[in-house]
């Protein structure tokens, strides 16, 4: 049999085992890479939250407008228990809003499953992505997960001695790996280091009283030079009566054939706060989150800031939401059965969508009122007079 039939009979089911993959044993955010044509920096992961979340007003509002959309969002599941556990939290933080804040940040989120004397799921705990490792096996295949905290580690295995799974692992589409996901702080990261850098520079030209600096130039008579001694007494006497925010403006006395040069900025180097928002635009389009929701340039009126929120829902938060809930439903299905949703009826940014579906289907005359109600979801559900 050739390779390329053991291969198909594989991915079919008729090989008897699975397609190998590639073997990863260290997670690609906990070691630097290869910058690549474009010489980056190796991304590291605790730095880029440093910079993005904790120092980026922009980046931390994206990421907060997702992970609270997701966490506040209606989850509609039949099972209570199901529904219990969706509901606890991590600490003070709803257990939906910090795998959505995983997510978005890493692009991998381990939620370890904590069980009773019986088996039974009592909890579900999210890791810490950057200190999970999978730990792969002879074929490529996760055969258990490593939590590296310091100088301590801690194996976990995929299930239980009863068969029971202990870690559920969610991760965003990543086209290279095998075993992690991709988040959007590694793409976002460029446009936040452009944004940091335009700050820091209007802080800067704000300390020199909103203007560039200048050059003192020594016309001597003799067409000499400073001397070393004057060189250095006239730098010590700028650097101590003229610099810094507080001697902004002050007058200088100029003497021995000293003029003073003031340098102004070109109009194409005022273009800096074009720069910043486009930066801005930048890290919000990576978080998926529309640039008028955080409050930046553009045409924010009423009616655009309602279709910018329903475009939110629709394209961030319901797919984002979607897929953590339909990964843990997955993990838990041994337990439970019932599969969990957002329940879109009780969406306020939505409201507008249902309301016009129920007027079309209300005023649709060749539809039975059981296929009405099918067509509005509530099939399940008994009619009232």
């Amino acid at each position: 049999m050739s390779f390329f039939t053991s291969l198909v009979s594989a991915f079919k089911g008729g090989g008897g085992s699975r397609a190998p993959v590639a073997r990863g044993f260290i997670s690609p955010w906990a070691s630097g890479f290869d910058g690549g044509p474009l010489q980056r920096a190796p991304f590291d992961y605790a730095r880029e939250v440093a910079e993005a979340y904790l120092a980026n007003p922009v980046a931390q509002r994206s990421v907060r407008i997702v992970a609270e959309g997701v966490g506040g969002a209606p989850v509609a599941c039949a099972d209570e228990g199901l529904a219990k556990l969706l509901s606890s939290s991590c600490g003070a933080q709803p257990l939906l809003e910090v795998l959505a804040a995983q997510l978005a940040l890493h692009g991998n989120a381990f939620v370890q499953i904590v069980k009773d004397g019986t088996g039974s799921p009592v909890e579900l705990f999210p890791l810490r992505p950057e200190r999970v490792q999978v730990i792969a096996g002879e074929d490529g295949w996760p055969a258990r997960y490593r939590y590296v905290l310091a100088d301590r580690t801690l194996d976990i295995a995929l299930d239980d001695e009863d068969g029971w799974p202990n870690l559920v692992h969610l991760k965003g589409f990543h086209p290279t790996d095998d075993h992690y996901g991709a988040g959007c702080l590694a793409a976002a990261a460029p446009a936040v280091a452009v944004h940091n850098a335009a700050s820091a520079w209007n802080r800067a030209l704000l300390a020199n009283a909103a203007r560039p600096s200048g050059a003192l130039v020594y016309d001597g008579e003799d067409g000499g030079a400073l001397s070393a001694e004057q060189f250095d007494r006239l730098k010590a006497e700028l650097q101590n009566a003229f610099q810094g925010h507080a001697n902004a403006g002050r007058p200088m006395l100029l003497e021995g054939g000293l003029d003073w040069k003031a340098m102004s900025l070109s109009p194409s180097d005022m273009d800096f706060a074009t720069l910043k928002a486009a930066a801005a635009r930048d890290i919000a389009l990576a978080f998926g989150v529309p640039p008028m929701l955080l409050g930046l340039p553009g045409d924010n009126t009423y009616a655009n800031y309602r279709e910018a929120n329903r475009a939110l829902w629709r394209l961030t938060l319901l797919p984002l939401a979607g897929k953590i809930l339909g990964g843990l439903q997955a993990g838990l299905s041994d337990w439970f059965a019932e599969d969990a949703s957002v329940d879109l009826d009780r969406v306020p940014a939505l409201a507008e969508d249902r309301e016009r579906l129920w007027a079309q289907v209300s005023s649709a005359d060749f539809l039975s009122d059981a296929e009405k109600r099918a067509l509005l979801g509530l099939a399940g559900q008994e009619a009232t007079r």
